[in-house]
């Protein structure tokens, strides 16, 4: 029992390193946006593409390897990602046009889909009561790996590398991160064990056909939660690789350390304080505490519903404190959606491996790959050229989320929600494989 105890640690501890770092080199590109756009003679709307070009691969990748950790087990998927990454972040460091550096980066963005593969990991190892927590801890230190590349990158690789092999910063940052990554693939496989017992992993591996995927894909729970996430985690992606340029653009700020670090605020917000939305998931759900009393009884959900409108208020705000002119209101109101999005994130993937306990690689691969479709979207609509201010999107974006909001409203209610993981939009009930309710 204390080798099964101190492996399942080792396993939230792994998994939690490989996608901190694999945050970080997925949007290693942010800092560096001026320098790349003065050598490559972009525009701010090409950035803004840039920027949306890093989710791209997202949603299909992340719906595939969920699937794949589930039949093969997460450790060597993971290791196949971190090591394909890195030797692109190489190669992009070397590039010498555009279209090349383009497509190098679009591959090397595709460590994004590792966070499905670290959920599925967790879920493996730890218990129902406990899952909020732990996939908190996991997903928000992993998360915070985005401010770890706005705060050191430009610290580390700030001046001028020139030598036989960089000639500008940023390809001397992702030579290195690529160097790491390639390290971090061996460790994981080496260090990683799929599951805490073979009866679990056999119970994971024996729902991976494609009729168990799609059955699971187009219930109730996962649609719902699938659209929130397209409002907190894909808000959160396109944030991470706009809010540099936005500080630097709309405030006239020319500094790129201290626009990196104003941008960093809403990532360090965004990821470290999402194991307080699995906590407080899993806190209502065990003590059977009502706070939302129009969804009694479903304890999980009236946190995640107080959640996402918190965001679409946070949201406004960001337009409202943006037009003021004063760039620390909108640090301060951009520190709120931060937050917000973490308690939401939390609350989301609290609930993922609670309903899904034999799925949640296909259930995270399904919500996390269509969650990542906001991280395209909005980084455009901040962008727009129609827009009269860089302010204005923000407030755009939330009066999109407002149908999410009441999608998330029908499906919370007691009735629906206790059915929410059997029935479906595709082929109506079916007993499920195992699941839980919050009742």
């Amino acid at each position: 029992m204390g080798l099964i105890r101190m492996t399942k640690y080792r396993t939230l501890l792994l998994a939690t390193i490989g996608f901190n770092f694999s945050f970080l080199i997925w949007f290693s590109f942010a800092p560096f946006t001026g320098g790349m756009a003065e050598e490559f003679n972009l525009t701010t709307a090409q950035i803004g593409i840039l920027a949306s070009s890093a989710i791209w691969m997202a949603p299909f990748g992340r719906m595939l390897t969920g699937w794949l950790s589930d039949k093969y087990g997460a450790p060597t998927i993971f290791a196949i990602v971190l090591a394909y990454v890195g030797v692109f972040s190489i190669a992009s460091a070397f590039a010498q046009n555009y279209s090349v550096f383009f497509v190098t980066r679009l591959i090397v963005a595709t460590a994004g889909i590792t966070f499905v593969i670290g959920i599925q990991h967790v879920a493996e190892w730890f218990e129902e009561e406990n899952l909020g927590l732990a996939e908190g801890i996991y997903a928000g230190i992993g998360n915070a790996g985005a401010a770890g590349g706005a705060l050191i990158l430009p610290r580390v690789f700030g001046t001028d590398w020139s030598g036989p092999l960089f000639s500008t910063n940023w390809r001397a940052a992702f030579f290195y991160t690529g160097i790491v990554s390639i390290f971090l693939a061996v460790a994981y496989y080496t260090l990683g064990e799929a599951a805490k017992s073979e009866a679990k992993r056999e119970a994971t591996k024996s729902n991976t056909s494609f009729k168990d995927w799609l059955h699971t894909a187009t219930r109730y729970g996962t649609v719902v939660l699938a659209v929130a996430y397209i409002m907190s985690f894909g808000l959160e992606l396109s944030m991470n690789g706009w809010l540099a340029t936005y500080y630097r653009e709309a405030f006239n700020q020319d500094n790129l350390v201290i626009a990196s670090t104003f941008a960093a605020t809403f990532s360090i917000a965004a990821g470290l304080l999402r194991p307080i939305g699995g906590y407080v998931s899993d806190v209502l759900a065990r003590k059977e505490k009502n706070i939302l009393p129009v969804f009694k009884g479903r304890y999980r959900e009236q946190w995640t519903f107080v959640s996402l409108c918190f965001i679409v208020v946070s949201m406004f705000g960001m337009t409202l404190a943006g037009l003021s002119g004063v760039v620390m209101n909108a640090v301060i109101v951009g520190f709120l959606v931060g937050t917000a999005c973490a308690f939401a994130e939390g609350a989301i993937f609290a609930q993922v491996p609670a309903m899904f306990p034999d799925n949640s690689g296909s259930v995270a691969g399904v919500v996390g790959g269509i969650g990542t479709v906001g991280g395209i979207v909005y980084p455009l609509v901040y962008a727009a050229p129609f827009l009269s201010s860089l302010h204005i999107g923000y407030a755009i974006v939330a009066a999109s989320m407002i149908p999410f909001v009441l999608l998330a409203a029908w499906v919370f209610q007691p009735n629906v929600a206790e059915v929410a993981n059997t029935s479906g939009f595709i082929g109506g009930s079916s007993e499920p494989s195992a699941a839980t309710s919050d009742d």
